[in-house]
């Protein structure tokens, strides 16, 4: 049987947001290594596999926004959906200090196997929902790490991700009306830049001159359903407002 790499949900909602989930899950097909990385299963539940908590926040928000969602399903370290087909980082070997058994060294023919697999059809799939819409609007949903190993806390709870020229990023309107709130800690392309060439946002919005933001929320306010769905209760107004101030 076919592993299918991505689901989508309300697809048919008439919303022109769009949310997407690159690292929804920590899945390894079986046909990739057995569906073994050659990691403890402590690894796999780690941010290095997956985006903890962002599927939670990206469906609840999905529900609240009428729009639909689209979500991998599969592990970033089979093969990053958030990372141009290029990009020596698509594969990864080694992440955070971990090593990657089953990725230390890849061949050429399987790195292809897994783009034409899971990597392609994903991304064929985010094209064509977006497609079937007048000008969308799309909603990158990651979360992050609050520490990453010998490195110190990351105080922000929520971050805003984006590339240096994009006309149409809703960032800097979505930064203040976060600001706004008055209790949260905000980080501008903090903890990491937002763009890399070729990937998920830059060929689905960005080379396509649509409506877009990246939201990353810290991992350990998010790591059960309270916390997903009280965040995407949060995000609901400040995107609709945000949106609304752009005057796009």
């Amino acid at each position: 049987m076919t592993h299918e790499s991505y689901h989508i949900y309300g697809e048919d909602r008439p919303s022109r947001w769009i949310i997407t989930v690159d690292h929804a899950r920590n899945t390894v097909p079986t046909e990739v290594s057995g569906g073994d990385l050659g990691l403890v299963p402590e690894d796999m539940e780690r941010h290095i596999a997956y985006d903890i908590g962002a599927l939670g926040v990206g469906l609840k928000l999905g529900e609240l926004m009428n729009a639909p969602v689209i979500a991998s399903n599969f592990s970033r370290l089979v093969i990053d959906p958030n990372r141009g087909a290029n990009d020596p980082t698509l594969i990864m070997r080694l992440y955070d200090g971990t090593l990657i058994p089953a990725n230390a060294e890849i061949d050429a023919e399987e790195e292809q196997r897994r783009k034409e697999c899971y990597y392609d059809p994903y991304h064929r799939a985010l094209n064509k929902l977006a497609d079937r819409r007048e000008d969308p609007i799309i909603v990158a949903m990651h979360s992050f790490s609050p520490k990453l190993n010998g490195k110190s806390p990351r105080p922000w709870e929520i971050a805003i991700l984006h590339a240096a020229h994009d006309p149409r990023n809703l960032r800097p309107h979505v930064i203040k009306r976060l600001e706004e709130e008055g209790d949260l800690t905000v980080g501008n392309n903090e903890p990491y830049h937002g763009h890399l060439p070729g990937d998920s946002v830059d060929r689905i919005a960005l080379q396509r001159n649509r409506m877009n933001v990246l939201i990353e929320v810290r991992q350990d306010l998010i790591t059960d359903e309270t916390g997903q769905h009280a965040w995407a209760e949060r995000l609901d107004p400040v995107l609709t407002d945000a949106f609304n101030r752009s005057g796009y």
